[in-house]
């Protein structure tokens, strides 16, 4: 056991930290595919609504339309059912919302029910694990939904067209599988490869390796699932396996690694050109297995009953302000409010500066560009079309600028069911956006997770029986190249689970202090344990067997 003081991968967390939440990052390697998908998906239905003479059911084919942004990262087989749930996940949203606002005028009702369903499709999607986007486009589709005039006559047509617009998208959304079917497999393992050659480039102990390492086992973990919800196995699937191996590999022995050869492999997965071997032992390359770490469903939503009161109290708290405030349009507040909640409230406090800084500049964005929406209904629809395009160039590098485009947009759509007065609309955005944000940020304050720290137990138990197992496993003469493989992918998955169940807990405030030490103890020991495996295996040169017991041990 290194006798080096544990030092954490992430540092406590600090109460409204400003520094560094409006820093911009890189832009996501595939932000145009979801910009163009959303105008491929808008573009055709709006603009034929808008020559109909119809532009007041361009919100309803819009609704359809927008879950274009959904699924992007996933192999297409996965795709085609996930992209099916979002868009019945829409439908009903959209069902339930028309159906109360036929039913009811009151507007306490109304905000009542958004905020339960903002409640609900947040912990679906997170639950789930659908996004980006996440539940923020369900919920800002159904709340302007519940506010809409309606008559229960008019839901089955306004309703099909929004079931329309879906399957539009699914198509759209689909298509690019005639051209590169493997595509979101090779990048997934692209990624595993460059987030190991990045670990190492530290050699396991340099500057950021911690963090580095974090980085590298939840991409490698990304990169099992992308390969495991593919259908039957193929000649690219396997190249892409052995890859993700010697991804694995590297991040078990990162002095050992040759970063260089890692990202060459990474670069070559781009286009549909032959996947490079990867150079296995052949024994370890036969008994390939992935690891399926997905939990049960019920078992993913129950740790979020926190996070789904935070955001049902958190949204009709903020509708309620408005509506006390006289806003004609509490759904604005009620949005903001379910767009803050993450998965602790480090994050959410950073998305709620976040969320005000952007929809303050999207307002002025508005205003400059309002004289040019009122041209007519097709220059409004082309405005829409290129703020959605913007909105995803922008937000994978920073939510607010992302909301800089969001926020116009979201204020031109209003404008379908005819002209409104610009400065009235502006001033009740930002009074909502205000309202949503302190009122949203106070009920997550007063609903804390008290159950982080034994969630962290968890995972400490779940990694150390899994690195007991892999270590009786080398303790045996023959184990057997299929057990050491299952072990090895264990002993990974339970690694990167408590990694992140430690830094969702390190941003939650108001709780007992966490193991951070045992944390990172169980952490050095679960990875001496992997780099033994892999020697193990063959997978890395052999050395003394002395000193391959004594990476086994804790």
């Amino acid at each position: 056991m290194s006798s080096a003081t544990p030092a954490s991968a992430t540092p406590p967390a600090r109460c409204f930290p400003l520094a560094g939440v409006l820093r911009l990052g890189r832009p996501s390697e595939i932000w145009f595919k979801p910009a163009l998908s959303v105008v491929a998906s808008i573009a055709p239905p709006a603009l034929t609504l808008s020559a109909l003479g119809r532009p007041d059911l361009v919100m309803y084919a819009m609704a359809g339309s927008l879950c274009a942004l959904y699924a992007h990262n996933r192999p297409y087989a996965a795709r085609a059912g996930v992209l099916a749930w979002v868009v019945l996940g829409m439908l009903g949203g959209v069902a339930v919302a028309l159906v109360a606002a036929s039913l009811t005028g009151s507007a306490v009702v109304l905000v009542t029910v958004g905020a339960l369903l903002a409640a609900a499709q947040k912990v679906l999607c997170d639950a789930t694990r659908v996004g980006p986007p996440g539940n923020v486009v369900l919920t800002f589709v159904s709340s302007a939904s519940l506010f809409a005039p309606q008559t229960l006559g008019q839901v089955p047509g306004h309703l099909a067209l929004t079931a329309a617009t879906g399957a539009w998208a699914w198509l759209v959304c689909m298509a690019p599988a005639l051209v590169r079917p493997h595509g979101p497999e090779r990048r997934a393992t692209a990624a595993a490869l460059k987030a190991a050659a990045g670990y190492a480039d530290t050699g396991g102990t340099g500057e950021g390796h911690a963090r580095a390492r974090a980085a590298g086992y939840a991409a490698v973990q990304a990169a099992w699932q992308s390969l495991l919800s593919t259908s039957a196995p193929s000649r690219t699937r396997r190249g892409l396996e052995r890859l993700v191996v010697r991804a694995e590999v590297a991040l078990a022995a990162p002095a050992e690694a040759d970063a260089g050869r890692l990202r060459a492999w990474a670069g070559s997965l781009r286009g549909t050109g032959p996947v490079p071997r990867a150079g296995m032992p052949d024994a370890a390359a036969d008994e390939l297995l992935g690891v399926d770490a997905a939990r049960p469903l019920w078992a993913r939503i129950g740790p979020l009953t926190p996070l789904a009161v935070r955001t049902a109290l958190g949204c009709a708290l903020a509708g309620y302000a408005s509506l006390a405030l006289g806003i004609g349009r509490p759904y604005w507040a009620l949005v903001t409010a379910a767009s803050l909640y993450q998965a602790n409230l480090a994050l959410t406090w950073s998305r709620t500066v976040q969320r005000v800084v952007g929809n303050v500049v999207g307002v002025l964005v508005f205003l400059a560009v309002v004289p040019l929406a009122h041209l007519g209904p097709v220059a409004l629809v082309l405005c829409c079309l290129a703020f959605s395009f913007g909105a995803e160039v922008l937000i994978s590098r920073n939510y607010w600028l992302g909301s800089v485009c969001v926020t116009p947009m979201a204020l031109l759509i209003t404008e379908f069911a005819g002209h409104q007065e610009p400065g009235a609309l502006m001033t009740e955005r930002v009074v909502d956006t205000v309202v949503g944000a302190l009122v949203g940020f106070a009920a997550a304050l007063a609903v804390t997770d008290r159950r982080t720290g034994d969630r962290v137990e968890r995972a400490l138990t779940a990694a150390d029986r899994a690195r007991e197992h892999a270590a009786r496993l080398l303790a045996e003469p023959d184990p057997g190249t299929a057990a050491l493989q299952s072990a090895r992918r264990g002993l990974a998955a339970a690694l990167a689970e408590l990694r992140a169940t430690a830094d969702a807990a390190a941003g939650e405030w108001w709780q007992r202090a966490l193991p951070q030490e045992r944390v990172v103890l169980a952490e050095q020991s679960g990875h001496r344990t992997l780099a033994a495996t892999a020697r193990r295996q063959g997978l890395l040169p052999d050395r003394d067997p002395a000193s391959e017991t004594e990476d086994a041990r804790p």
